[in-house]
């Protein structure tokens, strides 16, 4: 008997980000990202965890097959990207993401987290993995989580 093929799936990209250089106007980029994104997310019951360290970003997107589809062809064709490529595609059993959209910017307070998964050498060649991407995504959220005094998820 075969498995039963889950709708709900989870993208995870990386792309090279077309910001400003100076910090007041990228911050406010990064700003309008997140309201956008949230937005459309929450109308589209995503899930996510966005990345950027320098000028690169990598993304895991969680929900059902046609609303991740159409979410990272958004993404693709959005002039804020560039070099925009899939690292991983495949089918999950549940979603490990609780928001519709949080952003992990490389700061001093987590920079010893992003240094620990030294994806930054791997953005610069274009050969992020997978794993790589959506481990720090987890674990961002899962500090960020218990900062929150929430120690466990039901997801």
């Amino acid at each position: 008997m075969r498995a039963k093929r889950s709708t709900l799936v989870h993208l995870i990209y990386f792309s090279r980000l077309n910001l400003a250089a100076d910090a007041a106007t990228r911050t406010r980029q990064i700003g309008e990202i997140t309201r956008q994104a949230q937005k459309k997310n929450e109308f589209s019951v995503i899930t996510s965890f966005l990345l950027i360290e320098q000028n690169f970003a990598a993304q895991v997107i969680e929900g059902e097959r046609a609303s991740v589809s159409e979410t990272f062809a958004r993404i693709s064709n959005d002039s804020r990207h560039r070099d925009v490529q899939i690292v991983e595609w495949r089918e999950i059993l549940k979603r490990e993401f609780v928001n519709s959209f949080t952003t992990g910017i490389r700061s001093q307070v987590n920079d010893a987290i992003f240094q620990k998964a030294n994806l930054l050498p791997m953005f610069q060649r274009g050969t992020p993995k997978g794993i790589a991407i959506h481990a720090l995504a987890a674990t961002l959220q899962a500090e960020s989580m218990t900062k929150q005094g929430i120690d466990h998820l039901f997801v």
